[in-house]
Formats: structure tokens, C-alpha cells, sequence
């Protein structure tokens, strides 16, 4: 009689479960899968994201994505279910055809609250979006008056006496870090508009307090990786006790909400007090005045109507409406942060430039003296704020910032989204599967050479020939018919309805305050060890420093 044996039983089953693993993990992917068909950028990334992971994990992935596209052209597999996209088409496609935004983004939650950035889904960040984006818009900002004052404040009061006094003989050798400077600069701008003149940062005169908050900041940038990444296992190993995230970043992290919701919070009683002042009949309104937290303001009669009109049927009510002050701090916070950082480094790299050839300082000063009224000290050593609409109107400032923000790409890293579920897209030539993580970045991007030939050159006159009609650029009508519209292809503040809601806010800032120092001072290079960018999704100067001497214009 025939005897069972459990063996016979558990090898088959043993060898099954083994083929099933292969072919999901291995032959699918590599052979089977939509994907197969796209180039890989490394062998194994059909059935491991370790390549790509490793590229992140090192602070190299803008270069490292940019050698696979320049080898295998402009869609290349990163990893098993994932693709790098390099093309204006692929970016209008993804970009502006409504996928959603990827998990890595949930890492921008603060205090446990999703902001507008970190909304995953459209609805839920068109809803927030709805709130404040008219006082980014371009014509809100022109026309501010809040806005008009605190920057009037900022410059005459902060930022052009820490200049006027590095020129003094005490201060010998003269040198300004401006990169520590400059993200001061861009924090005391962002945190005024968001919280009131009162309320701001204050960065630009407080310098040992900057230099604490930017360390903070850095400590809290350069620990992501494993929660962004690698969630599943960062939740699994600290459920166990094994924290992949040092406490001392999360220490860091605290800090930083702390400063801002405390901030966030006074911006809300200065509100609900003039609310109770207005009841009664007394005119004590911040409004329009360089104490108006403009951007508090408008979430708070976003929330507020969002309520009064949808009630508990609106999609944020559990996280915005029923925690406002929570889900207003998270917004400002997201707001200031990215703020502060990419306008910083913009600056930074825009000045490094600048102080190169004093032939462009004296071109763009020309310029300059044009607005009516310029920037130029009066007689008691102040400025005018000049009219938005003629600054943002001077070609050679408009070339300088935009190619800055081009060839450094401040936010340069990729921007993950999902391709939708239950269906394929088509990008490019090929049909992607549902669930796929495509990416582009700026930096990519912005190195076409169609249409930005030697990209690694900082050359702001591309901006000035492509402003020119063909006769005045001493090209023919058929070559012009030719040229590419870089416009097109300059992705510094991403496009779409997601794109940067601060992007207007932005270049106001960086052409006043470059405005307001050009028009009044030269620069020159004092220490620029470690101005090579870093590479990581925002860039900044290896060094985080730029040494600058700044001197008094006499005449040209």
C-alpha cells in the first residue's frame, strides 16, 4: 500500500510559489510587462528600483536621470514601475493631463495636516488652491499694497543698511555672505506677506537667529529619503523601535513647526481681533497696511466660506475646516519654507553672476534708471518702490533671473506623479499601464540643447535674442521660423494646474531686490570655494556661502 509523504506534498507547492515569485518579480517585468519596451536606464531596473534608489540616496539622481536620457533618449525605465520623462510633449501629457500626485509628496503634511502641496488628490488641492491663489496671482501682487509696504520696509529699513554698512573701512575685507543673506532676505519677504511686517521672520538683522533657523532647515532637508521612499519599511522598522530617522532631525523638525505655528497663530488673533473691533463699530483695521498677514487672511475666508458653503459634505472638512489653525499653519509653513530656500539660492547664484563683469552690473543699472520712479538713494538714503508693472517689464532684468532660475533650477529634482489607474496613457511612443510613477524635471529640462544650446553656460542673452524680432537679431525669416519659443521649455516653477502657486510672488521679489542693489551698488567676488551646486531635489551652493564686496556707485 502506497505511503503519503507531507514532502510530497509541500515540494510542489514549494516549487509553484517559486515560479509564481519569478514570474511576477523577474520574467514580468523584464519581458512581459508595457514596460519592458522602454529603454532602461540600468540593466536591473526592470525588476529593482535599488539603481534609482542609490542615484537618491546619494544626492546624485538630477545627473545621474540626466546621463540616462542623454544615452537613452527622452523616456528611460528607472526602476520596475517606474519612468523618467524628458520631453515637452511628456511633460503637457502628465503635467497638465491630471494625473496625481505620488505618495512621496505626503512627506510635506505638516503638523499631521496635508497642505496644497502635499494633496494628493486634484480635488482636494483645487479646493485649497481656491483659497489664496488670487493673492499670488501677478495682478493681486502688483496692485498690493501690503506687499508695497512691507517691501518698502524691508529694503530701506533691513536689508540695504546691512549693505550700506559692509562698505564701511571698519569692515575690511568687505565681505557679505549673500547666500545666508539672501534666503534671510526671501524668508522676511514670504513671512511678511503671510504673517504681517510684525510678525515676520526678521532674519535680514537677526543674523545668528538666521543662521540657527537655516541649520535647522538643512537638517530637516537632508533626512527625507527613507520616509519618502522607503514608507513601508521606515513605518515597519519604527513600529519595531528602529528609527531610521534620527531624533535629533525630528527634533529639528519641531523646532521649525514651532516657529511657524506660533507665527501662524498670532496672525490669526490680530485677525479675530480687528473681526471684534470691526463688530463694534471701531476702525482699527490692519488691512492693506504692511501689518496685513495677507495670505492668513485669505485662508481664513477660504475655510470659512468653503464651510459656510458645503458644510460637512466638503472633502477637507475633517482636515481643514474642523483644524483650521492647524491646517492654516501647515500651508504657511509649506509656503515660507519653500519660500525662503529657492528664492535664496536664486539670488545667491544670480548675484554670483552678476558680480562677474561689471560691463553686465553697469548694462543692467542703465536699465535700471529708467524706471520712473528708479531705485537710485535719495537724499536720505532711501527708495522708492517702483511701479510692478515697469519692473517686470526691463529685458535684461527679466534675461538674468530667467536664465538663473534655468540653469540652476533652484526646485530642480523630479516631480512624481501617477499614471491613472484602470486605463493606459500614451507618453511619447509607448502605452504605460496604470499605477506607473513618471517623473520630469527642471533639470532635465532645462538642459535641451534644441533649446538651450550649451546649457551649462549661464548666458542670459538667450532670453534677450529671443525677444528680439528676426531683422533686429540679424537673422532671416526662415531661421526664425525655426527657432524653438524657449518659453516653452523653461520649467523652473513646474506648469499645470499644480505648478508653484508662489512663482509670481517669486520673480517680484527677485527683481526688486536685485533692482534695489544694482541700481545703488556694484559687486565683486571675494569667496566662492563650494559654489557648485549640490544635487538634490533644491539645489543650493555646496558651500551654502557666497562671498560678495559690495561698493557704493559714484558714476558710471
Amino acid at each position: 500500500m502506497a505511503t503519503f509523504n507531507i514532502s510530497d506534498f509541500y515540494t510542489p507547492a514549494i516549487f509553484t510559489l517559486i515560479a509564481l515569485l519569478i514570474y511576477k518579480h523577474v520574467l514580468y517585468p523584464a519581458i512581459f510587462s508595457p514596460l519592458s519596451k522602454i529603454p532602461k536606464a540600468h540593466w536591473s531596473c526592470s525588476i529593482s528600483p535599488a539603481w534609482i534608489l542609490w542615484a537618491r540616496f546619494q544626492s546624485r539622481e538630477n545627473r545621474t536621470l540626466h546621463a540616462a536620457h542623454q544615452q537613452h533618449g527622452p523616456i528611460v525605465r528607472v526602476g520596475p514601475n517606474e519612468l523618467s520623462i524628458n520631453s515637452i510633449e511628456g511633460v503637457k501629457t502628465i503635467y497638465q493631463g491630471g494625473f496625481e500626485k505620488h505618495q512621496w509628496y505626503s512627506l510635506f503634511d505638516n503638523y499631521g495636516v496635508p497642505c496644497m502641496f502635499s494633496s494628493l488628490q486634484s480635488k482636494h488641492h483645487s479646493l485649497r488652491k481656491r483659497w489664496v491663489s488670487h493673492v499670488y496671482s501677478k495682478s493681486y501682487i502688483n496692485a498690493s499694497p501690503a506687499l508695497s509696504a512691507q517691501a518698502s520696509t524691508l529694503l530701506n529699513k533691513r536689508l540695504l543698511p546691512v549693505l550700506r554698512a559692509s562698505t564701511h573701512a571698519s569692515q575690511a575685507p568687505h565681505g557679505v555672505d549673500v547666500h545666508s543673506l539672501f534666503c534671510g532676505a526671501a524668508m522676511d519677504f514670504i513671512s511678511a506677506y503671510c504673517f504681517g511686517l510684525p510678525l515676520c521672520a526678521d532674519f535680514i538683522q537677526r543674523r545668528a537667529h538666521r543662521e540657527h533657523w537655516l541649520a535647522l532647515y538643512a537638517t530637516r532637508k537632508g533626512h527625507g529619503f527613507f520616509a519618502q521612499e522607503l514608507p513601508r519599511l521606515s513605518k515597519a522598522l519604527s513600529f519595531l523601535g528602529v528609527g531610521l530617522t534620527p531624533s535629533w532631525v525630528r527634533a529639528a523638525n519641531r523646532e521649525l513647526e514651532d516657529w511657524c505655528k506660533e507665527r501662524s497663530d498670532a496672525a490669526i488673533r490680530v485677525l479675530e481681533r480687528e473681526r471684534e473691533r470691526e463688530r463694534r463699530g471701531e476702525e482699527a483695521s490692519v488691512r492693506d497696511t504692511a501689518d496685513d498677514p495677507v495670505v492668513v487672511r485669505a485662508l481664513m475666508a477660504g475655510i470659512e466660506k468653503e464651510f459656510a458653503t458645503s458644510g460637512e459634505a466638503s472633502l477637507v472638512y475633517d482636515t481643514a475646516i474642523r483644524r483650521r489653525d492647524l491646517s492654516i499653519a501647515s500651508e504657511v509653513f509649506d509656503h515660507v519654507l519653500a519660500g525662503q530656500e529657492t528664492t535664496g539660492v536664486a539670488l545667491t547664484y544670480l548675484s554670483y553672476h552678476l558680480s562677474q563683469s561689471l560691463d553686465l552690473q553697469r548694462e543692467l543699472r542703465q536699465e535700471l534708471l529708467t524706471l520712473n520712479p528708479n531705485m537710485q538713494f535719495d537724499r536720505n538714503g532711501k527708495v522708492k518702490h517702483p511701479d510692478s508693472r515697469q519692473l517686470d517689464s526691463l529685458p535684461t532684468l527679466h534675461a538674468v533671473v530667467m536664465e538663473t532660475v534655468r540653469r540652476y533650477a533652484p526646485a530642480g529634482g523630479p516631480e512624481p506623479r501617477v499614471t491613472p489607474r484602470g486605463s493606459s496613457s500614451r507618453i511619447g511612443p509607448y502605452e504605460v499601464p496604470g499605477g506607473v510613477r513618471v517623473s520630469a524635471s527642471a533639470y532635465n529640462i532645462h538642459r535641451d540643447e534644441a533649446a538651450f544650446p550649451d546649457p551649462e553656460k549661464w548666458d542670459h542673452t538667450r532670453w534677450l535674442r529671443h525677444q528680439l524680432p528676426a531683422e533686429a537679431d540679424g537673422s532671416d525669416g526662415d531661421e526664425a521660423k525655426n527657432d524653438i519659443d524657449i518659453n516653452r521649455y523653461f520649467w523652473g516653477f513646474s506648469s499645470g494646474g499644480r505648478m508653484c502657486l508662489g512663482s509670481n510672488f517669486a520673480m517680484h521679489d527677485m527683481k526688486l531686490i536685485i533692482a534695489a542693489i544694482y541700481s545703488n551698488y556694484t559687486s565683486h567676488i571675494v569667496d566662492d570655494e563650494g559654489i557648485e551646486p549640490t544635487d538634490a531635489y533644491t539645489g543650493h551652493p555646496k558651500s551654502n556661502s557666497l562671498y560678495l564686496r559690495f561698493e557704493k556707485v559714484v558714476g558710471d
